[in-house]
């Protein structure tokens, strides 16, 4: 799917980029720091998340600042300049009401946004969602601690051509992911952000809390959360629906943050926010997954490789064997 990047500029004067994809009533994703806007649609990690909302909305994603195409110099990194940011993007792309899908750390963005603009918001979907930060959550000090290893990771290796140190945040974000899609989730990181802007996000993440903006939500919710989830417990997701008047919560039975495309959870997810908008579930393949053909041609190339492998086993059993009996023919002429 091809996207036209544009940009907006910010009431402080940062310039960020944006694109609109699909048709249909507008969805906006609020932004993560792991995002690029010419990388997203392409990655294997993300795409099927977001082309899956595109077939039956119009998508808009647009890069933090300081990430991605987005300004990235000498711009002020806050919770409350994100909120800001946020207004002034969908005012910019002339938005009356949309639904607000926010993402990880771009969940307590889209909870603050839908508070202070509950007139603009018809749906709101909070996925790997958490409200409260590390510097505020339980056992202060162990936080403290595992905030500060972070950010050591980032500082010292997170540019590098060196994986180990991104490899850390790679596996608490799919930890189950073959070795291929863990290094595209690597090279993202890399290209997203430079490794002072990647420390300066950390600080700020961990600095989140909107825990008491929940119960001010009265708009329709849906939060969805993968149950063995390591980056975010899926007790986060239980206190998000439980705080929330009318919240659905729908469990997602897998251990990556990031559910993949392969994975049951993908089309448990699907269908439950089709069935959340009063979309049409979708079918068929989902973005992502392989069609009939390509399952039947990987099995055929299985079954290909498999049968030239047993080939090569009997024949050499076949010349063992016969080896065995000329030796044993010459033996016996003796």
């Amino acid at each position: 799917m091809r996207q036209h990047v544009q940009y907006c500029t910010t009431p402080d004067g940062v310039r960020l980029a944006y694109s609109i994809i699909g048709k249909g009533s507008p969805m906006v994703r609020t932004p993560h720091w792991f995002a690029h806007l010419e990388h997203d649609l392409e990655s294997p990690v993300f795409g099927h998340m977001l082309l899956g909302r595109a077939r039956q909305h119009s998508l808009l994603r647009y890069d933090a600042r300081g990430i991605g195409l987005s300004q990235r110099d000498n711009v002020e990194i806050s919770f409350e300049r994100w909120v800001s940011d946020l207004e002034a993007i969908v005012d910019c792309a002339k938005l009356d009401k949309f639904i607000l899908l926010g993402l990880s750390q771009g969940a307590a963005l889209a909870i603050a946004y839908a508070t202070r603009h509950p007139e603009r918001v018809t749906h709101l979907i909070i996925y790997g969602g958490f409200t409260r930060g590390m510097l505020h959550r339980e056992n202060l000090e162990k936080q403290k601690e595992a905030l500060e290893l972070a950010c050591a990771l980032v500082r010292n290796g997170w540019g590098s051509d060196e994986e180990s140190y991104r490899q850390f945040f790679t596996s608490q974000f799919i930890p189950d992911a073959d070795k291929a899609l863990q290094h595209s989730l690597n090279e993202m990181q890399r290209v997203a952000a430079t490794p002072q802007m990647a420390e300066r996000f950390v600080r700020a993440i961990a600095d989140i809390n909107v825990a008491a903006e929940l119960s001010k939500i009265k708009i329709p919710t849906l939060v969805l959360h993968a149950t063995g989830d390591l980056r975010a417990p899926y007790s986060f997701a239980q206190e998000i629906a439980a705080s929330i008047p009318g919240a659905k919560l729908v469990p997602l039975e897998s251990r990556n943050h990031i559910v993949l495309a392969h994975e049951p959870a993908h089309r448990v997810m699907s269908d439950a926010i089709a069935d959340f908008l009063g979309d049409k579930r979708l079918r068929g393949p989902l973005p992502g997954t392989a069609t009939v053909g390509q399952r039947l041609e990987a099995v055929v190339g299985s079954l290909q490789r498999n049968w030239l492998l047993k080939l090569v086993v009997v024949a050499g059993a076949l010349v063992s064997a016969g080896l065995a009996f000329v030796q044993l023919w010459r033996m016996l002429r003796q």
